[in-house]
């Protein structure tokens, strides 16, 4: 199987892998250093991240990525980035295209795919997504929820689980975590289950060493800011003990330092997917080696509280279990380590390329 594999970056991890590559002068070396970044490498297949040469990654929202390949391969500079996208899909001959990022690219671009395409397959976890996904032969995600409105919509649609990333594992032996509760993601008063667990968890702050990894938007960082709080921006303003624990964004492999830093990881779901869980958060604090403290709902097969994981039921429950565990290093150590076991067989690289394959059958 000749693959082709397509990610899409948020801006904001596009600033720092433009630090981090800031030396790249070629396609293949600004590829490498995103690669070993391991940014959303839960996702990447195995061919992928094994470099096989049937396998090509990309992302083709990276501008300068994939300007770097169409100079070198000959095209015009005023090439567009959908124009680059299809000439490389073209020139590796790819038999599957895989597209983590189908929204961006609407069914004029599907409609101009090469003929090499014998199979188009997209991850998709939106419970609304735009109707030109249908075309994809199949769209796959891991909540099972929205894949039944996508079978209702009369698309074919399956059950496809991201996986454990090998690169974490020499991280996971950490037993010095300096961090007690560590969050990493969106704080939002629009998503109030999360917000008030959030909320919760970050009022123990004087007593236990807490980290919000949290993507901040302007008007709150203005709102905060001495200036901004002569201005009407209440509404923005974050509430104390979450501006106290309150750190930047992570990404990469200072994402797996400090989920591998961190006693606890907390997680919280927002209302997309129903009663369903299992996002990557979950998969990547369980592959550092934390113990993941997550909401109730329905867990990937093998996820079970109290054994693997803990969960809450409110944000009274998830301070006790914060409280419980902290005070239980044995208790806490065992149910990391039997997360972190769990998750690396049962949900590893091998398997999950061997279930992509048996999805596509080419």
């Amino acid at each position: 199987m000749r693959l082709f594999q397509n990610v899409g970056l948020y801006a904001t991890y596009i600033q720092r892998l433009n630090r981090l590559a800031a030396d790249c002068i070629c396609f293949k070396s600004r590829r490498a250093v995103f690669l070993a970044d391991r940014f959303g490498a839960a996702h990447l297949l195995e061919p992928v991240l094994d470099g096989d040469e049937k396998a090509f990654f990309t992302s083709g929202n990276d501008d300068i990525l994939q300007r770097m390949w169409a100079k070198e391969n000959g095209l015009p500079s005023s090439t567009s980035l959908a124009d680059i996208l299809l000439t490389q899909i073209e020139d590796h001959r790819a038999e599957v295209f895989y597209n983590l990022d189908p929204v961006r690219w609407g069914s004029d671009f599907l409609a101009r795919l090469p003929q090499c395409v014998k199979y188009r397959i997209a991850w998709q976890a939106s419970p609304a997504p735009p109707s030109f996904l249908g075309l994809y032969d199949l769209l796959i995600c891991n909540f099972p929820t929205i894949l039944s409105r996508y079978k209702l919509a009369g698309w074919n649609a399956a059950y496809f689980s991201p996986s454990h990333d090998p690169a974490m594992d020499r991280r996971t032996i950490n037993s010095e975590r300096t961090i007690d509760v560590a969050f990493v993601g969106g704080y939002s008063r629009h998503h109030r289950r999360r917000a008030k667990i959030l909320e919760a968890v970050a009022s123990l702050r004087h007593k236990r060493v807490l980290a919000f990894h949290i993507d901040s938007s302007r008007l709150t960082r203005l709102s905060e800011s001495p200036f901004g709080r002569l201005l009407p921006l209440g509404k923005h303003r974050r509430p104390s003990d979450i501006r106290a624990v309150a750190r930047g964004p992570v990404y990469g492999l200072d994402l797996y330092d400090v989920l591998s830093s961190a006693k606890i990881v907390l997680n919280g779901a927002i209302d997309m997917a129903g009663n369903d869980r299992g996002n990557m958060r979950c998969f990547e604090a369980l592959g550092c080696g934390a113990l993941l403290l997550s909401d109730e709902g329905d867990y990937p097969l093998g996820i079970r509280d109290g054994l693997n994981v803990r969960l809450y039921r409110d944000a009274s429950s998830a301070v006790s279990i914060v409280e419980e565990m902290l005070q239980n290093d044995p208790m806490r150590a065992n149910v990391a380590l039997r997360g972190f076991n769990f998750i690396r067989s049962q949900y590893s690289k091998a398997r999950q390329w061997q279930h992509f394959q048996h999805l596509v059958n080419l």
